[in-house]
């Protein structure tokens, strides 16, 4: 596959992945490729650790459901993340980013302006939203072969220092390294952000794999190998569309949007 048609096929994973276990060869070759990224002055501040123990899997799959269930429940998760859902095509088509909310279960779907109600998040309680929505999560999660945890080194990664961006901006680039050769090697892989939405549950799982003082765990993923055919979920977003280039593109000075590149 070329290196451009990687990029436009790059997508996140929100299904199951088939059992198998990813290979080592596979593991090594995103490792190697996730290390090549670009850092200031060669500093290198990534660090990464490969889960397949089904102990460690199944516990942080319960705890990324579990916060799926809370976050969506107390209705913080609703909150903080309101301006990135979507409901329609035609709103979708006009803002161009967020997620659209395009596969619910009928008895769902008649209720789903009223999401940011109190009385929406009451109903959406008594239908056991949440409920399923974390259940799905769990299992997703657990069925996963792998988890990759992706730490920084604090000696770089110096919150309120310009170490800190140059670490982020570092471990960005070697993450899009990786997810680029997941398109190519036919694995899928999700970002596993739940346990981050409830306070307390992030440092049960960096606990669960022992991370050192000197080290922060920033992100946790799940990966593994695409069934041929993937079966979405009862409740499912997309997220396909992007921006035009006319809303994220200037010319010159941030005052002249580029223009004649929206074909």
């Amino acid at each position: 596959m070329e290196l451009l048609e990687a990029i436009r096929r790059r997508k996140t994973t929100n299904g199951h992945f088939l059992p198998d276990p990813v290979s080592v060869e596979h593991q090594q070759l995103l490792m190697e490729l996730a290390g090549r990224a670009p850092s200031q002055l060669n500093s290198q501040p990534w660090r990464f650790v490969l889960i397949e123990e089904r102990p460690t899997i199944e516990e942080i799959a319960r705890l990324s459901g579990a916060s799926m269930t809370q976050a969506m429940s107390d209705g913080t998760f609703f909150e903080r993340y309101r301006r990135y859902f979507r409901f329609s095509e035609e709103e979708m088509q006009t803002r161009r980013d967020g997620m659209l909310f395009d596969h619910l279960p009928p008895l769902l779907r008649p209720f789903t302006s009223q999401v940011f109600t109190a009385r929406g998040q009451k109903m959406m309680n008594a239908l056991r939203v949440p409920r399923t929505l974390g259940e799905e999560n769990r299992k997703l999660v657990a069925g996963s072969p792998l988890l990759l945890g992706v730490l920084l080194d604090r000696a770089e990664y110096r919150p309120g220092e310009l170490s800190s961006f140059y670490s982020l901006f570092s471990m960005g680039a070697a993450m899009e390294n990786l997810w680029l050769a997941t398109t190519e090697l036919g694995l899928g892989i999700q970002f596993v952000s739940f346990p981050m939405e409830v306070p307390g549950n992030w440092q049960l799982i960096e606990k669960l794999l022992d991370v050192p003082d000197e080290l922060e765990l920033m992100a946790v993923y799940r990966l593994g190998y695409l069934p041929p055919e993937q079966r979405r979920p009862a409740i499912d977003w997309s997220s396909n569309h992007r921006k035009l280039p006319s809303q994220y593109v200037f010319r010159g000075t941030c005052a002249t949007p580029q223009t004649g590149w929206d074909s």
